[in-house]
């Protein structure tokens, strides 16, 4: 009987690698009834329903071999295959607790790095299930209004609660972030605070008061070169904006009474960098400094002298 039962089973194998799961169905019950002590035909059984998509007629048929594992007493490694199976389905099932359920049991039955690196996954997938179920729109609105209602009294380590509850309700309203970054910059934690103006603008890049509130955190920190091309990006949005008007005008002023924050400010900028790449305008460059009066001649070239008016406004050269 067991030898035939092992024939069965060998039988079963071929068709699964196949994919003809039906006759591998077939082989495998016919091993079970030949032998029904013996988990691996049932444990088979259950790979071709999690191939066939059936993940409770799976999960099942793993049970069984788990209870007729136990009472024969087989091999550990084998009882943890089962159980990492039975999570397995879950996860497909996207019941993300009852799978981490299972793979812990397979865990505590046989520890292999693939259980370890599975449990790991679905943490992280449950986590993300978890905030998911949290966000509330509406709850949000009253956590800032709450939020608000601190901020106005000077409360700001209260709104900082609030609007922090109001951010995990709705992560993706831009609002919230910059209110925060408010209470942040009254409590002198800039750090903080141009974390959330980054997110708020990253979130809607249109968003003015994200730029500006960006704008003033920078100029508390000192940083008047970035803080202009927080004040750049909100004109973009809005250029008649006073209040980004009054920002950039500050810290130009800031920037070009300190030559170095000019310079650093100007090599961070793209469109300098580039210029300064180009091997033609490099060769312009030595040329006006060998010889002043090269640079006469080179804005004759409208294209050039876009070029060179850039690298003067950032004040990369400067003209006598």
């Amino acid at each position: 009987m067991a030898e035939e039962a092992v024939r069965e089973k060998e039988l079963g194998n071929a068709e699964y690698k196949k994919k003809n799961f039906e006759a591998a169905k077939a082989h495998y019950n016919k091993a079970i009834s030949l032998d029904g002590t013996n988990i691996t035909y049932r444990t088979n059984l259950a790979a071709v329903y999690f191939e066939e998509r059936k993940y409770q007629e799976c999960i099942e048929e793993c049970l069984k071999a788990i209870d007729i594992g136990r009472e024969q007493r087989a091999d550990y490694k084998v009882i943890a295959k089962a159980f990492t199976r039975i999570g397995n389905s879950y996860r497909r099932l996207n019941d993300f607790k009852t799978a981490k359920t299972y793979y812990d049991k397979s865990l505590s039955e046989h520890r292999t790095p693939e259980t370890r690196q599975l449990i790991s996954e679905l943490e992280a997938l449950i986590k993300e299930e978890e905030r998911r179920a949290y966000v509330d729109p509406a709850k949000a609105e009253e956590e800032k209004d709450k939020g608000n209602d601190a901020f106005k009294k000077g409360d700001y380590a209260t709104a900082v609660k609030f609007y922090t509850e109001a951010i995990k309700r709705n992560p993706e309203d831009p609002k919230l972030y910059s209110n925060r970054a408010a209470c942040y910059t009254k409590l002198a934690a800039f750090d903080l605070g141009l974390r959330d103006c980054d997110k708020c603008v990253e979130l809607d890049p249109k968003f003015i008061k994200g730029w500006i509130r960006k704008g003033k955190i920078l100029q508390g920190m000192q940083d008047a070169g970035k803080a202009m091309t927080a004040y750049e990006k909100a004109l973009e949005v809005d250029p008649n904006n006073a209040e980004a008007s009054e920002g950039f005008r500050q810290t130009m002023m800031a920037v070009h009474s300190n030559p170095e924050e000019a310079r650093k400010r100007a090599m961070a900028d793209p469109e300098v960098q580039q210029i300064l790449r180009d091997p033609a305008m490099r060769l312009i460059l030595e040329q006006m400094q060998n010889d002043p009066k090269a640079l006469q001649e080179h804005l004759k070239d409208p294209e050039v002298a876009v070029k060179i008016q850039k690298l003067i406004e950032s004040g990369i050269i400067g003209i006598r």
